[in-house]
């Protein structure tokens, strides 16, 4: 079964989660590494608490970072690498976070993961493991110098 959020499933995930945090509720694990990617992004706390968070609009025009797409990018890359899926990408990042930091290492997956997505959805083809891997790898080998 897939699991397909709505973009306001999406964003009552990030505050809630966000919410029981500030005001020390108990969490769920997934709403436990939600929160520890929002502290990690005080840029967001703000939009995080907007009364009208649901309804908001990103624009790239307007220069601006959807951060409920950021932080969901986040969570898909933390669990790609808690199952080491696609089988290689645990290596690939622990080499780029030895040399950057993880958090910086998320951030550069991030940029690929973002790009097969597209080139996937451009082309209409399958997303391909092998050029995502081959791309962390590239950048890998970039920030080794």
């Amino acid at each position: 079964m897939l699991f397909n959020p709505s973009r306001e499933q999406v964003r009552q995930f990030f505050c809630g989660a966000w919410h029981k945090h500030t005001q020390n509720n108990v969490l769920t694990p997934i709403e436990s590494m939600a929160v520890e990617w929002i502290v990690q992004h005080p840029e967001y706390h703000d939009e995080l608490n907007r009364p009208d968070a649901l309804e908001a609009e990103y624009t790239v025009e307007g220069g601006q970072t959807n951060p409920y797409l950021h932080l969901s990018m986040h969570l898909a890359i933390s669990e790609q690498l808690s199952v080491d899926q696609p089988p290689g990408i645990r290596a690939a990042h622990d080499g780029l976070a030895q040399r950057i930091g993880a958090h910086e290492a998320a951030h550069e997956i991030m940029e690929c993961l973002g790009e097969v997505v597209w080139e996937a959805q451009r082309l209409g083809k399958p997303f391909s493991n092998d050029t995502y891997l081959e791309l962390i790898r590239q950048r890998s080998t970039r920030h080794g110098r």
